[in-house]
């Protein structure tokens, strides 16, 4: 049996699942999960990179203790946050997490030597002051820049470390607003405008291709050699590869995040598209994930969290249902990116105090809300209407959110598979080793594999 391991870190856990090709269908298997945060340190947010990756090497020996030792391993993350190295292939700490607040006034510096509108049409990255290109230059100006000799996505780094082998891949490049949408490279002039070295980028590689085998010690701390093999690194990627797409429909990758969008050969940096705040991030073959960042469940995981972690997510929806609300709030406003406590931020923005079923009413309703108004805007920019609306990733199983979804935007809702992004990582795995051809017969599968179901209201 050739099993390939899914390595698949969000923001909020990270998990390893194993799959194979068995009977035509796509056999999958959690052996491992573990929390992840960031971490506040003097006032910052940070990841502790050396945590994670201890878990992922632990992940790794489960596989070898279970007896289902995989031929091939590869991990995807978010986006934005990397990791910088100096000449000796060193960590240059902290490893800042895009929650963290040091772009703010960056932005407008930058923008002073570029204008977001000239970033926009080269690059066709929505504006989010997060964005790789906002860090970057906040290091430039704080002097962090001065010893590296090498910026790695997260992803890449974990890879590096597996391997010794240094790549950067495509997909979770082009999040950092510094890849042409026209080329598929980096752009020289963006690089140029922020005062960045050009060392710190190399040539891109294309998910399916090999980064090379673990070394000498990695095998020897696990107990096995593996290669390692590129998915699309930008879970949001590998999450859409195994939506179960049928044409180009619009789809909701469902999880910390929310990302609204549809599959396009080519990218719209159009003034509509920037007007909108819609990306255009890459996927595999060059094609476009035409795109829109919406807060997600990061909300009600920040009110869960705020609450001791007392209640479930499941109890928190059954909750919602029994105490519905017409109070409505903008489940994209930044005020919700890193409030102090979500809970008191989402009463402030409502004018008053909820109760926790009403809460989380307000939440699933508003972020409904927010999709319908972006699908309605992705039918303005494209011209086309669409009659199916697909849920991947771990929010699909929320199903009030899911009937308050289809409610709102009027549309027919299909939902699953719910580990989407690991899903997805396997089959690009699986495209590297030749045991799947293509991107519709990796699509085919998973329609084959995984529940699939229709949201009736």
């Amino acid at each position: 049996m050739d099993n390939s391991l899914a390595i698949d870190i969000g923001a909020s856990s990270g998990r390893h699942i194993l799959g194979h090709l068995e009977d035509g269908k796509i056999v999958t298997e959690e052996i491992y999960r573990f929390p992840n945060l960031p971490d506040e340190i003097e006032g910052h947010y940070v990841w502790n990179t050396e945590r994670l990756f201890a878990e992922i090497l632990n992940g790794l020996k489960r596989a070898a203790e279970i007896g289902k030792i995989p031929s091939s391993v590869g991990i995807d993350t978010w986006a934005v946050d990397y990791a910088l190295l100096d000449k000796d292939c060193k960590l240059i700490p902290p490893v800042f997490s895009y929650r963290d607040g040091r772009t703010e006034g960056v932005t407008d510096k930058l923008h002073s030597r570029i204008p977001f509108e000239e970033l926009y049409s080269r690059t066709g990255i929505q504006f989010q002051p997060f964005n790789t290109v906002y860090q970057l230059y906040a290091d430039k100006l704080s002097g962090r820049l001065q010893n590296a000799e090498h910026m790695l996505m997260l992803p890449d780094y974990f890879h590096f470390l597996l391997t010794g082998v240094m790549r950067q891949e495509y997909t979770n490049a082009t999040s950092t607003g510094m890849v042409s949408a026209l080329g598929h490279t980096w752009d020289e002039k963006i690089i140029e405008a922020a005062g960045l070295d050009k060392k710190l980028f190399r040539p891109l590689s294309q998910p399916g291709e090999t980064v090379g085998e673990f070394s000498d010690e990695v095998a020897a701390a696990v107990g096995y050699r593996a290669k390692v093999i590129l998915p699309a690194t930008h879970d949001t990627a590998s999450a859409v590869l195994a939506a179960p797409l049928s044409g180009v429909a619009p789809y909701i990758s469902s999880g910390t995040w929310s990302l609204l969008g549809i599959e396009q050969p080519f990218a719209h940096t159009d003034k509509d598209s920037m007007s909108f705040n819609y990306s255009n991030e890459g996927s595999t073959n060059y094609s476009f994930r035409f795109q829109k960042n919406i807060m997600g469940l990061w909300m009600i995981q920040q009110v869960r969290h705020d609450l001791g972690d007392s209640y479930s997510f499941s109890e928190l929806a059954d909750l919602a249902r029994a105490n519905p609300t017409d109070i409505v709030v903008d489940a994209n406003d930044g005020r919700f990116l890193a409030p102090e406590s979500m809970l008191e931020e989402v009463h402030a923005a409502a004018g008053r105090q909820l109760t926790v079923g009403q809460t989380a009413y307000c939440i699933f309703n508003s972020l409904a809300k927010c999709y319908a108004q972006s699908l309605e805007e992705l039918e303005s920019i494209t011209g086309e209407k669409y009659d199916t609306l697909y849920i991947i990733g771990g929010g699909c199983k929320n199903g009030l959110l899911n009937e308050l979804t289809a409610k709102e935007t009027g549309k027919r809702v299909v939902t699953g598979p719910s580990e989407a992004t690991a899903i997805g990582n396997l089959v690009m795995q699986m495209t590297g080793k030749k045991q799947i051809k293509n991107k519709d017969e990796a699509r085919e599968l998973i329609r084959n594999s995984f529940d699939i179901s229709e949201v009736v209201l």
